[in-house]
């Protein structure tokens, strides 16, 4: 017996490769490979990575989008997972129940995925453009605050105020984003601002 191996340790090595040996007699030497071939590949090889923010709450975590390419999906590209971004340093990949569920919130086909618009008296909503309905904020915008904007007080002071309009700006948005919101929305004179956060 070589020096360092005791009787034991000498003992299960040769049983262990005479099951190899026995194995491979009964006709088992190809188990291995048939196994690795039925297992499937990861599903996420190929996919497209895309990062976003969670929609539902203040906390604002980061996930990945996994989508097929569009090769591969008739060229319309569709979500198939979604995961939380381990480098994101909200939520380091955790997310929390209704997080892991987005994929639900995805592809439920009661998403709406266009705007819609009831006119004054209608009882029915109607699938308008993105350009419609962006152009008509816009208007609707520029009448009130042209019709109600207060440029100075009673003293003659200089204020434009505008306090017929509020806005609610979206918690789970950058630094830069936010910032950026509130400047535009103070520039246009809005008071009534407030955060989704506070909801």
């Amino acid at each position: 017996m070589p020096d360092g191996i005791s009787r034991r340790a000498f003992l299960a090595g040769t049983g262990a490769a005479l099951a190899a040996t026995s194995l491979g007699a009964f006709g088992f030497g190809a188990l291995e490979s048939a196994q690795a071939a039925a297992i499937r590949p990861f599903k996420l090889t190929g996919t497209i990575e895309t990062r976003n923010t969670c929609p539902y709450c203040a906390v604002a975590c980061g996930v990945i989008l996994y989508a097929k390419p569009a090769a591969e999906t008739r060229g319309k590209r569709s979500i198939m997972y979604i995961d939380g971004d381990p480098d994101h340093p909200t939520n380091r990949g955790t997310l929390c129940p209704k997080g892991a569920a987005l994929l639900n919130f995805v592809g439920s086909p009661d998403r709406l995925t266009v705007p819609r618009y009831r006119a004054p008296g209608a009882k029915e909503f109607k699938e308008v453009s993105w350009d419609w309905a962006l152009d008509r904020v816009a208007r609707n915008f520029k009448e009130d605050r042209d019709k109600n904007l207060i440029t100075t007080n009673a003293g003659g002071a200089t204020v434009n105020r505008w306090i017929t309009t509020g806005f609610l700006a979206a918690s789970a948005t950058t630094n830069e984003a936010a910032w950026l919101t509130y400047k535009v929305v103070r520039g246009m004179g809005v008071l009534a601002f407030d955060n989704q956060a506070r909801v």
